[in-house]
């Protein structure tokens, strides 16, 4: 027998081989089970009444552990919690899997594209405990670099190439040194409304021209744009409703983007 057999079958090399492969294996049943942890059991639709046939797949999701955050309070996971977000939408076929159609505003509804998730309902923090995301009036030491044009004071044109609004402030993320929002002034006047502030998202939007362009939604659609309950801070959850709200609008703000190209 060579260096390293073990059997006139077997070798180091072989068995250490082997070893891999079962730890590998291992390490992703582990992670499969770990990424379970949210959003299971699953409910399927084949069952129209409660209790609703519920998934589980291969393999089981794992025991619930309880995670201690850095704010003092704790989660638990999997807790079989519920969304109360209700489904304002109707399956446009009786298959499993139907695509859905809203019934009612989508843009808001938390439907396809404008989908969000019940994130907490408090503001992000830096690691020094202060909220993470806020306007420069409300940071600071930081402003708009000397090499880049600064859009305060810039009018915001929609998708139909009105305009919605004009930029007020700009909000940054104080851990990542970037901008994250621009808070954009909606004149109401013209729809008998009184003027409010709103958040557009910067990676929703292009300055070009001397002008902050959407193509996600409509000039008239600003002033729906959920708001935050803070004029300098905004939470989790108002976070994920805004970026939903233009999420949706790339196919639901107009009646045309839901029609085939061809």
């Amino acid at each position: 027998m060579g260096s390293g057999a073990i059997t006139g079958y077997f070798d180091v090399a072989q068995i250490v081989l082997y070893g891999f492969w079962i730890f590998f294996a291992g390490l992703i049943v582990y992670l499969v089970r770990e990424n379970k942890r949210e959003g299971y059991p699953l409910e399927s639709d084949r069952s129209e009444r409660a209790p609703r046939v519920k998934v589980l797949g291969w393999p089981a999701p794992p025991k619930p552990k309880t995670y201690k955050l850095r704010n003092g309070s704790s989660v638990t996971v999997p807790n079989d919690k519920r969304s109360a977000q209700g489904l304002a939408a109707v399956p446009t076929a009786a298959f499993p899997g139907a695509p859905l159609q809203p019934t009612g505003n989508p843009m808001l509804d938390g439907v396809g594209p404008g989908a969000y998730a019940d994130r907490a309902d408090v503001p992000d923090a830096t690691f020094e405990g202060l909220p993470r995301i806020v306007p420069l009036r409300a940071a600071g030491g930081f402003g708009v670099a000397s090499q880049d044009p600064d859009p305060r004071g810039m009018v915001v044109v929609g998708a139909d190439g009105l305009v919605g609004g004009r930029i007020a402030d700009l909000w940054v993320d104080r851990s990542e040194m970037l901008f994250r929002y621009y808070e954009v002034e909606v004149a109401g006047a013209a729809h008998g409304a009184v003027a409010r502030r709103v958040l557009l998202p910067v990676n929703f939007s292009r300055v070009a021209g001397g002008r902050v362009k959407v193509k996600s939604i409509l000039s008239h659609q600003f002033g729906a744009v959920p708001p935050t309950r803070s004029p300098d801070q905004v939470t989790l959850l108002e976070e994920e409703k805004i970026m939903a709200y233009f999420g949706g609008g790339t196919l639901y703000a107009d009646p045309a983007r839901q029609e085939p190209f061809l």
